[in-house]
């Protein structure tokens, strides 16, 4: 895994996020969550993952997906 930066919600996500996150980055955002955001890479893959519970990612196959964090 490589760590990655941090960011506040309604921040423009910074440079090192990758542009086909933010979409479903600012969909999350609209359901009223605050925190902050962590991006991080695993396996070369980006995962933004929202301290309230969300995490938006780039699957193997280029699929970007937000989703509830899974225990």
């Amino acid at each position: 895994m490589q760590l990655g930066t941090r960011w506040a919600t309604g921040a423009k996500p910074p440079t090192s996020v990758p542009a086909e996150l933010h979409p479903a980055i600012t969909e999350v955002e609209a359901r009223g969550l605050t925190g902050h955001w962590t991006l991080t890479w695993l396996e070369g893959r980006p995962i933004a993952e929202l301290d309230a519970g969300w995490e938006v990612l780039l699957s193997s196959t280029g699929e970007v997906i937000a989703r509830p964090f899974e225990d």
